[in-house]
This record gives C-alpha cells, structure tokens and sequence, in this order.
C-alpha cells in the first residue's frame, strides 16, 4: 500500500505568512497550519495542491519548491510543504475558522497543528529571508 501524501502550502507575502485556523477534527479544531490536503491517485503533488487551495482558499496558486522535509503522521501518511505564490483571488476561510497573515515574530507564538511544528524553523528563515519565490 503507497503512503498517502498530504500537501501544505505556504503562501508567502513580503514579510508574512498565510495561516489557516482549523474547523476540524475536534482535536484539531482552533491549531493554525499551512491550508492543504490529501493528493489524490491520480495527481502529482503540484495538481494536488493547486487544487486544494482553490477549494479551501478560493485562489490560484503556482507551487515552486519544497520548503523544509517531509513529515510523518502517525496515520501512516507524509505530510510535505511547498512554496506557493498567489496568482489571482484573495484568499478567503472556506474550510478553516480563520485566516491570518502573520510575520516572523508570530510564529512561536500560534498554537499550530503538531505536525506543522516541524517547518517552524523553514518558515522563520524564509520570512527572515524575504521569501524568495525558488
């Protein structure tokens, strides 16, 4: 049986990074994280993505490169981030509580999901950076 890989975007804006405050599941309801989802059988992990943030953000996204490493969930899934830049729409909570942009300084201070956690540290260096695009 494959893995099943969930993509997370991170959708940089000069300084500041876009958070999404989960709705669900109970566990998770109120933790911030990168918006994403589960990458279907039939469709790369860049398909995935734009397709997952069109439904939960109501935008356009081109995806550039992986930021940080893969995590493994206790489900058996992998959880991979990538750098997205907004093409067109502004991003709206479809399928969060929330939406927040947040800079550097704000990041330790957000209640994540556990799992999102291990980018903190690719996140910071990107915002410090000026998140480059690749």
């Amino acid at each position: 049986m494959e893995e099943q890989i969930v993509v997370a975007g991170a959708l940089f804006s000069a300084d500041r990074l876009l958070v999404a405050q989960r709705q669900r599941p109970p566990e998770l309801a109120g933790l911030w994280e990168l918006p994403g989802g589960k990458v279907a059988a039939d469709e790369g992990d860049a398909d995935a993505l734009v397709r997952e943030l069109r439904e939960e953000l109501g935008v356009e996204v081109t995806v550039g490169a992986r930021l940080g490493a893969d995590v493994a969930l206790n489900s058996g899934m992998i959880l991979r981030a990538y750098r997205v830049t907004l093409t067109a729409g502004s991003p709206q909570p479809h399928d969060h509580r929330a939406l927040r942009w947040v800079n550097v300084d704000e990041l330790d201070d957000l209640p994540w999901v556990p799992a999102d956690r291990a980018w903190l540290t690719d996140l910071a260096e990107a915002l410090r950076d000026g998140a480059p695009l690749d």
